[in-house]
């Protein structure tokens, strides 16, 4: 049962029952029907009166209400104070404020004239009814901040080439003060989505408890009535933030109420002021918007007291929980396969991984220097981001052979061949400039310098030596020792060039 409003007639039997009857203050709560605050605050102040029971006989009622609510209205009156309603839905804004409190505070000072609990409830929400339809929600203050793109665009014009590129125009409501945010990025990207969200909260001076976006493809992967899928890297700023992404549902205007009005009064009080002025950078047009949105935040309630402003320092600045000390730098979350090669890609570079992880689907992780790699939320490998196609491999990362492979360079390949001799040289050079990459002559440069643990590097060096005169098989010329036998070239070129029984060619006509 509700409980009754304190007239003098209650007041008078709480302090009988307390004084007289000795009660306790739940026994004289269930008796008169008073709440057991109300109470607890009557028993504290006749305490401080030092009050007795019987009560002095000049004490009447007026007497009586000026001793226990001194600032509070006494005249008795058969006409009901109504309470300023508007002033009221803004208290209950407030973090842990309650209608039951309200009506207490109203009793207090007016104890003659206020309405019953129950009454004061139904006025209440009559109240309500006639308001708009964004009033009859209750947002505490601190809890909730909406966010939506304006239908609405603005030009920008290159001042060079005279192009012309739409800008989009983010809007921010906080539910319970409606202070306003809004800015101009030339897209709905992730990256600009984001970088709008972290100017938002520093705009604000702190973070609300939920975000409320619409079910944009920037912020939700997977839009769903139920269970929508956040993109990976919105919940991770939501994470830096320390705040809870709450996506409105699909084809549910009330739950996002508060961005469509703050969307529209936007488009009327700031872009359509705008629609005549000619811009040529996105920091023009914003410098613009920000000066009309300190007019849109100053500009006094309809029918409500105050205005954004007022409300916004009364209601959410203070319940605004603290921005972390680093503003969020935007990371861009992809799903990867890993390639046969244990490499994956991002923007047309290839990033190496550990081996083992080939056939795997990882994480990368992207900021503006950095990339690093995830499996199962474990941290498995990082490079240097690169700003243009290629490959960057860790050696570590490699097979064991592969990595052996990689260690050698052609000017290494062609020292070693140099210690064993020129001819060696010349023959693991000629190998290396026949290819159209070094490294496809690395496997049979190292099958030839490896002989060297074999057979001395003479015979390896002499072995070259005729190779690269008859393009012959080293290892079979080293088999079969042809490396051994007289130089056939040197034994041509001792014979005797003019003689009579050496016939010329033109003997074989």
């Amino acid at each position: 049962m509700p409980a009754k409003r304190i007239t003098m007639r209650n007041i008078r039997e709480v302090l009988r029952l307390r004084l007289a009857a000795n009660l306790s203050l739940r026994q004289i709560s269930a008796s008169t029907k008073t709440s057991l605050g109300a109470i607890q605050k009557l028993v504290a102040r006749a305490e401080e009166l030092s009050l007795t029971w019987p009560l002095p006989a000049q004490l009447d009622d007026t007497a009586l209400a000026k001793l226990f609510y001194p600032q509070a209205d006494a005249t008795v009156s058969d006409r009901y104070h109504v309470p300023d309603w508007a002033s009221a839905h803004q208290e209950l804004k407030r973090k842990g404020m309650t209608k039951q409190l309200l009506w207490e505070e109203h009793t207090e000072q007016f104890p003659n004239r206020c309405y019953s609990y129950s009454q004061f409830c139904d006025l209440y929400r009559q109240w309500g009814k006639r308001q708009k339809r964004s009033m009859r929600q209750i947002h505490k203050a601190g809890e909730k901040c909406f966010v939506d793109y304006c239908g609405q665009t603005v030009p920008i014009v290159n001042g060079s080439t005279g192009e012309i590129r739409e800008a989009q125009i983010l809007v921010g409501v906080l539910g319970a003060s409606n202070y306003t945010y809004a800015e101009a990025t030339f897209s709905q990207s992730l990256p600009d989505w984001l970088g709008s969200h972290t100017r938002m909260l520093t705009f604000f001076g702190g973070c609300p408890a939920m975000i409320v976006p619409d079910n944009l493809r920037s912020g939700v992967s997977r839009a769903c009535r139920y269970d929508p899928d956040l993109n990976p890297s919105y919940q991770q700023w939501a994470a830096h933030y320390r705040v809870a992404v709450v996506p409105a549902r699909p084809y549910k205007p009330k739950d996002k109420s508060k961005a469509e009005v703050g969307v529209q009064i936007v488009e009327r009080w700031i872009l359509a002021r705008l629609r005549r002025q000619t811009f040529f950078s996105l920091a023009e047009l914003n410098r613009c918007i920000q000066a009309l949105l300190q007019e849109l935040n100053a500009k006094p309630f309809k029918q409500l007291p105050g205005n954004r402003i007022e409300a916004f320092q009364s209601l959410d600045k203070p319940a605004l929980n603290p921005l972390p000390t680093q503003a969020y730098r935007f990371v861009d979350i992809k799903p990867v396969k890993v390639n046969i090669d244990y490499h994956v890609q991002y923007q047309q570079h290839h990033y190496s991984v550990p081996h083992h992880y080939v056939g795997e689907t990882l994480e990368l992780h992207a900021s503006e220097s950095l990339i690093t790699i995830y499996f199962r939320q474990r941290q498995i490998a990082s490079h240097p981001r690169g700003q243009r196609p290629g490959t960057t491999t860790e050696a570590a990362h490699m097979p064991t052979r592969h990595r052996k492979h990689q260690q050698w360079t052609p000017g290494r390949l062609k020292q070693w061949a140099s210690k064993i001799g020129p001819e060696t040289l010349v023959w693991v050079d000629a190998q290396l400039r026949a290819r159209a990459h070094p490294e496809q002559a690395y496997r049979v440069c190292l099958g030839l310098l490896n002989l060297s643990r074999e057979y001395p590097h003479e015979r390896l060096n002499a072995a070259c030596h005729i190779a690269n005169q008859q393009s012959l098989q080293i290892k079979s010329l080293l088999r079969s020792q042809l490396d051994t036998l007289p130089d056939q070239t040197s034994l041509n070129l001792s014979l005797p060039q003019d003689h009579d029984n050496i016939r010329g060619p033109n003997h074989f006509h």
